[in-house]
């Protein structure tokens, strides 16, 4: 069974569906209630830097193009492969920018450095006098909660069983530490094995089964433009200072432009993390240097209206990778939980690679540097 029904719960339900599983996927809210409504839908290998994440994001980006072409997502769940675009504002900026792309390059990412003088032919109403930048095509888009909805859908299509509005209180165990399935507030469900894909609030769940597991909410705004024509915004652009705000350890604010048009007609401004704990408190501070940082990149948005901003908290773990598969100190319980903010792209290789796990198949990737129990005693006391 798998606890969560964001985007990582809806691929593991149904790529575990697919493999042959009985499954029951199980959420306190509805299909996409938590972390991915409040995603900008990003499945991005741009601001992955050689290792673990990126092998994990190059095996998703073949698994997103299978899961569209089946599942038609472009259509119902609004899937672009719009690429992307990193720009450099001075020369010292690019320079390691265009290091960082051929780092990637070596480990399979196609990364097209682009001139200055070049910019405007991939994004005519970017700013002027920026120093240059990095296309890369492999970044797509999504509508998270319409692709999660899709997703699970699929699932059930495959004899899945979903349960919303049913909160896990316990995780049910046996008198040698095996986990046997969960107890709920609408009953017992009992399974071989559970998957914990509960986000940010992952931690919570490995607690009910006596581990640590030290996720922590990272919290983010983004706003929302009024509809404007299409290709006001080709690509999904960001400057790229984005790409060391997302591997910063840092509790403070850290805010960074990214710039995307959604297929509705609305331009999403972001990125914002901080580590808050919990607190959905509006900001004005913060989204007004999020609207500032935007019109750097894009003038044209000055006169644009913004119709509304929201927030949602990223499930962040130290070393921010996420935790993937089976956890030793409680056999039959895996984790597929604390992405961060790349849980939406992740998710298609997270939910394959967990129902190899289910299946005794060799995993594709080498998931030790996954493996939940990797924390030290410090560490996985948040």
């Amino acid at each position: 069974m798998v606890v969560g029904a964001g985007m990582v719960g809806a691929a593991c339900a149904l790529h575990a569906a697919a493999a042959g599983l009985r499954t029951v996927l199980v959420d306190r809210g509805p299909v996409a209630g938590g972390t991915t409504g409040a995603g900008e839908g990003n499945l991005l290998v741009s601001d992955k830097e050689p290792g673990p994440e990126l092998g994990l994001a190059l095996l998703s980006a073949r698994l997103w193009q299978g899961l569209t072409e089946r599942h038609k997502l472009g259509a119902t769940a609004e899937y672009e492969a719009k690429g992307g675009l990193v720009v450099a504002s001075g020369e010292e900026g690019l320079r390691a920018l265009l290091d960082f792309a051929a780092a990637q390059r070596r480990s399979g990412v196609e990364a097209v450095p682009v001139p200055a003088d070049g910019l405007h032919e991939l994004e005519p109403r970017l700013a002027e006098g920026l120093a240059g930048g990095v296309h890369y095509p492999q970044d797509a888009q999504v509508q998270p909660a319409l692709a999660a909805a899709r997703l699970v859908r699929a699932a059930r299509d495959l004899g899945a069983e979903a349960r919303f509005g049913t909160t896990v209180t316990a995780v049910l165990r046996t008198p040698d530490g095996a986990v046997r399935g969960v107890r709920t507030d609408r009953g017992d469900i009992h399974a071989p094995a559970v998957v914990n894909a509960a986000g940010t609030w992952g931690g919570e769940v490995a607690a009910l089964a006596g581990v640590r597991l030290p996720v922590l909410p990272r919290r983010g705004f983004v706003l929302v433009t009024e509809p404007l024509p299409a290709r006001t915004v080709r690509h999904k652009v960001y400057a790229a200072d984005y790409v060391a705000d997302v591997a910063s350890d840092s509790a403070d604010l850290q805010t960074s432009a990214v710039v995307e048009a959604t297929a509705a007609g609305p331009v999403l401004i972001g990125a914002s993390r901080e580590r808050v704990g919990f607190d959905r408190t509006f900001s004005l501070p913060v989204v007004r240097r999020l609207a500032a940082q935007a019109l750097a990149l894009f003038p044209v948005l000055r006169d644009v209206a913004t119709l509304r901003a929201y927030t949602g908290f990223r499930p962040y773990l130290p070393d921010h990778l996420p935790a993937i598969g089976p956890d030793p100190r409680a056999p039959g319980l895996h984790h597929a939980c604390g992405h961060e903010g790349a849980g939406i792209g992740l998710a298609p290789a997270t939910g394959h690679l967990i129902a190899q796990c289910l299946t005794g198949v060799r995993p594709d990737l080498d998931l030790t540097p996954f493996r939940p129990d990797r924390f030290t005693a410090e560490e996985a006391t948040p």
